[in-house]
Protein backbone atom coordinates (compact mmCIF):
# COMPACT_ATOMS: atom_id res chain seq x y z
CA UNK A 1 0.00 0.00 0.00
CA UNK A 2 1.06 3.55 -0.63
CA UNK A 3 0.10 5.31 2.60
CA UNK A 4 1.86 7.65 4.96
CA UNK A 5 3.09 6.36 8.28
CA UNK A 6 1.17 7.47 11.36
CA UNK A 7 4.17 9.29 12.77
CA UNK A 8 4.78 11.30 9.62
CA UNK A 9 3.72 14.87 9.11
CA UNK A 10 1.49 16.45 6.48
CA UNK A 11 4.41 16.87 4.10
CA UNK A 12 5.24 13.16 4.09
CA UNK A 13 5.57 11.33 0.83
CA UNK A 14 3.87 8.35 -0.72
CA UNK A 15 6.13 5.66 -2.10
CA UNK A 16 6.29 5.44 -5.90
CA UNK A 17 4.02 2.88 -7.55
CA UNK A 18 6.58 1.60 -10.04
CA UNK A 19 10.34 1.56 -9.68
CA UNK A 20 12.17 4.01 -11.92
CA UNK A 21 14.14 2.23 -14.61
CA UNK A 22 17.88 3.01 -14.78
CA UNK A 23 17.81 4.31 -18.36
CA UNK A 24 17.02 8.00 -18.98
CA UNK A 25 13.37 9.00 -18.81
CA UNK A 26 11.62 9.61 -22.16
CA UNK A 27 10.20 12.81 -20.72
CA UNK A 28 13.57 14.44 -20.23
CA UNK A 29 13.65 15.70 -23.82
CA UNK A 30 11.22 18.32 -25.16
CA UNK A 31 9.85 15.91 -27.75
CA UNK A 32 9.28 13.11 -25.26
CA UNK A 33 5.86 11.74 -24.36
CA UNK A 34 4.13 9.19 -22.19
CA UNK A 35 3.71 6.84 -25.14
CA UNK A 36 5.80 4.02 -26.46
CA UNK A 37 5.27 5.51 -29.92
CA UNK A 38 5.92 9.15 -30.88
CA UNK A 39 2.48 9.91 -32.24
CA UNK A 40 -1.06 8.56 -32.21
CA UNK A 41 -4.57 9.51 -33.14
CA UNK A 42 -6.80 11.33 -30.65
CA UNK A 43 -9.02 9.18 -28.49
CA UNK A 44 -12.42 8.47 -30.07
CA UNK A 45 -15.41 10.16 -28.53
CA UNK A 46 -16.77 7.02 -26.93
CA UNK A 47 -19.10 4.39 -28.26
CA UNK A 48 -22.84 3.95 -27.85
CA UNK A 49 -23.85 1.92 -24.83
CA UNK A 50 -25.13 -1.21 -26.52
CA UNK A 51 -26.77 -1.69 -29.89
CA UNK A 52 -29.31 1.04 -29.26
CA UNK A 53 -30.29 3.58 -26.64
CA UNK A 54 -33.44 2.75 -24.73
CA UNK A 55 -36.20 5.33 -25.36
CA UNK A 56 -36.96 5.26 -21.64
CA UNK A 57 -33.74 7.13 -20.93
CA UNK A 58 -34.59 9.83 -23.46
CA UNK A 59 -37.90 10.67 -21.79
CA UNK A 60 -38.24 13.08 -18.89
CA UNK A 61 -39.24 11.06 -15.83
CA UNK A 62 -41.91 12.45 -13.50
CA UNK A 63 -40.57 14.49 -10.62
CA UNK A 64 -37.36 15.49 -12.39
CA UNK A 65 -37.74 19.20 -11.60
CA UNK A 66 -38.29 18.41 -7.92
CA UNK A 67 -35.23 16.14 -7.95
CA UNK A 68 -33.09 18.96 -9.34
CA UNK A 69 -34.42 21.29 -6.67
CA UNK A 70 -33.51 18.75 -3.98
CA UNK A 71 -29.96 18.78 -5.36
CA UNK A 72 -29.80 22.58 -5.17
CA UNK A 73 -30.17 23.05 -8.93
CA UNK A 74 -33.31 25.19 -8.95
CA UNK A 75 -31.86 27.51 -11.58
CA UNK A 76 -31.45 24.60 -14.01
CA UNK A 77 -35.07 23.42 -13.90
CA UNK A 78 -35.70 24.91 -17.35
CA UNK A 79 -33.03 22.59 -18.76
CA UNK A 80 -34.00 19.56 -16.66
CA UNK A 81 -34.72 17.33 -19.64
CA UNK A 82 -31.44 18.16 -21.37
CA UNK A 83 -29.42 17.63 -18.18
CA UNK A 84 -31.06 14.27 -17.54
CA UNK A 85 -30.66 13.08 -21.13
CA UNK A 86 -26.96 14.00 -21.22
CA UNK A 87 -26.28 12.24 -17.93
CA UNK A 88 -28.25 9.08 -18.68
CA UNK A 89 -27.28 8.62 -22.34
CA UNK A 90 -23.59 9.47 -22.03
CA UNK A 91 -21.36 7.60 -24.43
CA UNK A 92 -18.91 5.11 -23.00
CA UNK A 93 -15.41 3.88 -23.74
CA UNK A 94 -14.74 0.74 -25.79
CA UNK A 95 -14.78 -2.56 -23.94
CA UNK A 96 -11.05 -3.05 -24.48
CA UNK A 97 -9.90 0.13 -22.73
CA UNK A 98 -6.42 -1.05 -21.67
CA UNK A 99 -3.27 -1.48 -23.73
CA UNK A 100 -1.98 -5.03 -23.84
CA UNK A 101 0.97 -4.22 -21.58
CA UNK A 102 -1.25 -2.72 -18.85
CA UNK A 103 -3.09 -5.33 -16.80
CA UNK A 104 -6.26 -4.65 -14.77
CA UNK A 105 -4.16 -5.11 -11.62
CA UNK A 106 -1.75 -2.35 -12.72
CA UNK A 107 -4.65 -0.03 -13.47
CA UNK A 108 -6.26 -0.83 -10.10
CA UNK A 109 -2.98 -0.02 -8.32
CA UNK A 110 -2.86 3.42 -9.96
CA UNK A 111 -6.53 4.16 -9.20
CA UNK A 112 -6.11 2.95 -5.61
CA UNK A 113 -3.21 5.38 -5.18
CA UNK A 114 -5.27 8.20 -6.74
CA UNK A 115 -8.05 7.55 -4.21
CA UNK A 116 -5.53 8.08 -1.40
CA UNK A 117 -4.15 11.29 -2.91
CA UNK A 118 -7.67 12.55 -3.64
CA UNK A 119 -8.75 12.01 -0.04
CA UNK A 120 -5.55 13.48 1.39
CA UNK A 121 -6.00 16.67 -0.64
CA UNK A 122 -9.70 16.93 0.27
CA UNK A 123 -10.85 17.24 -3.34
CA UNK A 124 -14.42 17.11 -4.62
CA UNK A 125 -15.94 13.75 -5.43
CA UNK A 126 -16.45 14.58 -9.11
CA UNK A 127 -12.71 15.27 -9.42
CA UNK A 128 -11.84 11.64 -8.69
CA UNK A 129 -14.34 10.26 -11.19
CA UNK A 130 -13.18 12.66 -13.90
CA UNK A 131 -9.52 11.79 -13.24
CA UNK A 132 -10.21 8.06 -13.64
CA UNK A 133 -12.25 8.74 -16.79
CA UNK A 134 -9.35 10.72 -18.27
CA UNK A 135 -6.96 7.92 -17.33
CA UNK A 136 -9.12 5.31 -19.05
CA UNK A 137 -9.64 7.55 -22.08
CA UNK A 138 -5.89 8.00 -22.48
CA UNK A 139 -5.17 4.30 -22.03
CA UNK A 140 -7.83 3.37 -24.58
CA UNK A 141 -6.08 5.46 -27.24
CA UNK A 142 -2.69 3.77 -27.24
CA UNK A 143 0.25 2.29 -25.39
CA UNK A 144 1.95 3.75 -22.31
CA UNK A 145 5.32 2.97 -20.75
CA UNK A 146 4.67 1.00 -17.57
CA UNK A 147 7.06 3.02 -15.40
CA UNK A 148 5.06 6.15 -16.41
CA UNK A 149 1.65 4.96 -15.21
CA UNK A 150 1.91 6.87 -11.94
CA UNK A 151 2.89 10.03 -13.81
CA UNK A 152 -0.10 9.56 -16.10
CA UNK A 153 -2.43 9.12 -13.12
CA UNK A 154 -1.17 12.24 -11.34
CA UNK A 155 -1.38 14.28 -14.56
CA UNK A 156 -4.99 13.14 -15.07
CA UNK A 157 -5.80 14.16 -11.50
CA UNK A 158 -4.18 17.55 -12.08
CA UNK A 159 -6.26 18.11 -15.24
CA UNK A 160 -9.41 17.02 -13.40
CA UNK A 161 -8.65 19.54 -10.64
CA UNK A 162 -8.54 22.30 -13.24
CA UNK A 163 -12.01 21.25 -14.40
CA UNK A 164 -13.69 20.76 -11.02
CA UNK A 165 -11.80 22.56 -8.24
CA UNK A 166 -11.64 26.22 -7.22
CA UNK A 167 -8.18 25.87 -5.63
CA UNK A 168 -5.57 23.80 -7.46
CA UNK A 169 -2.85 21.70 -5.82
CA UNK A 170 0.63 22.87 -6.70
CA UNK A 171 2.41 20.66 -9.25
CA UNK A 172 5.50 20.60 -7.02
CA UNK A 173 3.39 19.26 -4.13
CA UNK A 174 1.95 16.50 -6.34
CA UNK A 175 5.52 15.53 -7.20
CA UNK A 176 6.36 15.49 -3.48
CA UNK A 177 3.45 13.13 -2.78
CA UNK A 178 4.85 10.87 -5.49
CA UNK A 179 8.21 10.68 -3.68
CA UNK A 180 9.75 12.80 -6.44
CA UNK A 181 9.53 9.92 -8.91
CA UNK A 182 9.12 12.60 -11.58
CA UNK A 183 9.79 16.32 -11.80
CA UNK A 184 7.45 19.30 -12.07
CA UNK A 185 8.50 19.80 -15.69
CA UNK A 186 7.69 16.17 -16.48
CA UNK A 187 4.25 16.54 -14.89
CA UNK A 188 3.44 19.63 -16.96
CA UNK A 189 4.64 17.95 -20.14
CA UNK A 190 2.46 14.96 -19.34
CA UNK A 191 -0.49 17.31 -18.86
CA UNK A 192 0.04 18.79 -22.33
CA UNK A 193 0.30 15.31 -23.79
CA UNK A 194 -3.04 14.33 -22.23
CA UNK A 195 -4.75 17.42 -23.61
CA UNK A 196 -3.35 16.68 -27.05
CA UNK A 197 -4.26 12.98 -26.98
CA UNK A 198 -7.82 13.66 -25.80
CA UNK A 199 -8.19 16.62 -28.18
CA UNK A 200 -9.33 18.77 -25.20
CA UNK A 201 -12.51 16.68 -24.82
CA UNK A 202 -12.50 16.81 -21.05
CA UNK A 203 -16.15 17.27 -20.10
CA UNK A 204 -17.82 14.11 -18.82
CA UNK A 205 -21.05 13.88 -16.79
CA UNK A 206 -19.81 11.54 -14.12
CA UNK A 207 -21.78 8.84 -12.31
CA UNK A 208 -22.03 10.95 -9.15
CA UNK A 209 -24.38 13.36 -10.93
CA UNK A 210 -26.42 10.41 -12.20
CA UNK A 211 -26.52 8.88 -8.71
CA UNK A 212 -27.76 12.13 -7.19
CA UNK A 213 -30.52 12.44 -9.80
CA UNK A 214 -31.62 8.82 -9.48
CA UNK A 215 -31.55 8.90 -5.68
CA UNK A 216 -33.65 12.08 -5.64
CA UNK A 217 -36.13 10.56 -8.10
CA UNK A 218 -36.39 7.38 -6.02
CA UNK A 219 -36.60 9.23 -2.69
CA UNK A 220 -33.64 7.26 -1.33
CA UNK A 221 -32.61 7.74 2.29
CA UNK A 222 -29.18 9.17 3.24
CA UNK A 223 -28.09 5.69 4.36
CA UNK A 224 -28.95 4.21 0.97
CA UNK A 225 -27.19 7.09 -0.77
CA UNK A 226 -24.01 6.56 1.28
CA UNK A 227 -23.97 2.83 0.57
CA UNK A 228 -24.58 3.42 -3.15
CA UNK A 229 -21.74 5.96 -3.20
CA UNK A 230 -19.44 3.30 -1.73
CA UNK A 231 -20.41 0.76 -4.39
CA UNK A 232 -19.96 3.41 -7.08
CA UNK A 233 -16.47 4.30 -5.88
CA UNK A 234 -15.53 0.63 -5.64
CA UNK A 235 -16.37 0.26 -9.33
CA UNK A 236 -13.57 2.70 -10.16
CA UNK A 237 -11.07 -0.05 -9.35
CA UNK A 238 -12.61 -2.44 -11.88
CA UNK A 239 -11.25 -2.20 -15.41
CA UNK A 240 -14.52 -3.43 -16.89
CA UNK A 241 -16.32 -0.45 -15.35
CA UNK A 242 -14.76 1.78 -18.01
CA UNK A 243 -17.21 0.17 -20.43
CA UNK A 244 -20.27 1.09 -18.36
CA UNK A 245 -22.13 4.29 -19.06
CA UNK A 246 -22.35 6.53 -15.94
CA UNK A 247 -26.14 6.33 -15.64
CA UNK A 248 -26.23 2.54 -15.71
CA UNK A 249 -23.37 2.30 -13.21
CA UNK A 250 -25.14 4.69 -10.84
CA UNK A 251 -28.43 2.81 -11.21
CA UNK A 252 -26.73 -0.50 -10.41
CA UNK A 253 -25.08 0.93 -7.29
CA UNK A 254 -28.37 2.44 -6.10
CA UNK A 255 -30.32 -0.74 -6.84
CA UNK A 256 -27.83 -2.88 -4.92
CA UNK A 257 -27.90 -0.48 -1.97
CA UNK A 258 -31.71 -0.59 -1.88
CA UNK A 259 -31.70 -4.39 -1.92
CA UNK A 260 -29.27 -4.55 1.00
CA UNK A 261 -30.98 -1.99 3.21
CA UNK A 262 -34.64 -2.44 2.22
CA UNK A 263 -34.69 -6.23 1.92
CA UNK A 264 -33.55 -8.91 -0.48
CA UNK A 265 -36.75 -8.75 -2.53
CA UNK A 266 -36.80 -4.99 -3.05
CA UNK A 267 -35.79 -3.32 -6.28
CA UNK A 268 -35.21 0.26 -7.32
CA UNK A 269 -38.54 1.55 -8.61
CA UNK A 270 -37.28 3.37 -11.68
CA UNK A 271 -38.20 2.27 -15.19
CA UNK A 272 -35.01 3.60 -16.76
CA UNK A 273 -33.10 0.31 -16.70
CA UNK A 274 -34.35 -3.23 -16.83
CA UNK A 275 -33.02 -5.93 -14.46
CA UNK A 276 -31.25 -7.47 -17.44
CA UNK A 277 -29.34 -4.22 -18.08
CA UNK A 278 -28.22 -3.99 -14.45
CA UNK A 279 -27.57 -7.72 -14.10
CA UNK A 280 -23.84 -7.79 -15.00
CA UNK A 281 -23.03 -4.70 -12.93
CA UNK A 282 -24.41 -5.54 -9.50
CA UNK A 283 -22.42 -8.80 -9.08
CA UNK A 284 -19.21 -6.97 -9.99
CA UNK A 285 -19.83 -4.38 -7.27
CA UNK A 286 -20.81 -7.07 -4.77
CA UNK A 287 -17.61 -9.04 -5.44
CA UNK A 288 -15.54 -5.89 -4.96
CA UNK A 289 -17.25 -5.19 -1.63
CA UNK A 290 -16.75 -8.77 -0.43
CA UNK A 291 -13.07 -8.69 -1.42
CA UNK A 292 -12.33 -6.33 1.46
CA UNK A 293 -8.97 -4.55 1.85
CA UNK A 294 -7.12 -6.64 -0.72
CA UNK A 295 -3.53 -5.63 -1.56
CA UNK A 296 -3.53 -2.83 -4.11
CA UNK A 297 -7.30 -2.31 -3.76
CA UNK A 298 -7.70 -1.32 -0.11
CA UNK A 299 -8.03 2.48 -0.28
CA UNK A 300 -11.78 2.66 -0.94
CA UNK A 301 -12.58 -0.02 1.66
CA UNK A 302 -10.50 1.70 4.36
CA UNK A 303 -11.87 5.11 3.41
CA UNK A 304 -15.47 3.98 3.97
CA UNK A 305 -14.62 1.93 7.07
CA UNK A 306 -13.93 5.08 9.09
CA UNK A 307 -16.48 6.41 11.61
CA UNK A 308 -16.94 9.56 9.51
CA UNK A 309 -18.58 7.33 6.88
CA UNK A 310 -20.38 5.15 9.43
CA UNK A 311 -18.29 2.06 8.72
CA UNK A 312 -20.15 1.61 5.45
CA UNK A 313 -17.67 -0.82 3.90
CA UNK A 314 -17.79 -3.13 6.94
CA UNK A 315 -21.59 -3.08 7.01
CA UNK A 316 -21.80 -3.72 3.27
CA UNK A 317 -19.63 -6.83 3.52
CA UNK A 318 -21.76 -8.20 6.37
CA UNK A 319 -25.04 -7.53 4.55
CA UNK A 320 -23.77 -9.11 1.34
CA UNK A 321 -22.70 -12.26 3.20
CA UNK A 322 -26.18 -12.48 4.71
CA UNK A 323 -27.74 -12.34 1.23
CA UNK A 324 -25.58 -15.15 -0.11
CA UNK A 325 -27.39 -18.51 -0.30
CA UNK A 326 -26.36 -21.02 2.32
CA UNK A 327 -24.53 -24.14 1.08
CA UNK A 328 -26.68 -27.28 1.00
Amino acid sequence: MLVRGRDQGPGSRLRPLFRRVPRPSPLQSPAASLDAEPSSDPVPDGFPSGPSVSPRRLERPPGLEEALSALGLQGEREYAGDIFAEAMVCRMLPRRALPRAVTPEMRALVVDWLVQVHEYLGLAGDTLYLAVHLLDSYLSAGRVRLHRLQLLGVACLFVACKMEECVLPEPAFLCLLSADSFSRAELLRAERRILSRLDFRLHHPGPLLCLGLLAALAGSSPQVMLLATYFLELSLLEAEAAGWEPGRRAAAALSLAHRLLDGAGSRLQLELYSPEELGPLEPCMARAALRGPAPGRAAVFLKYARPQRQGTSLAAACLLRCLQPEPP
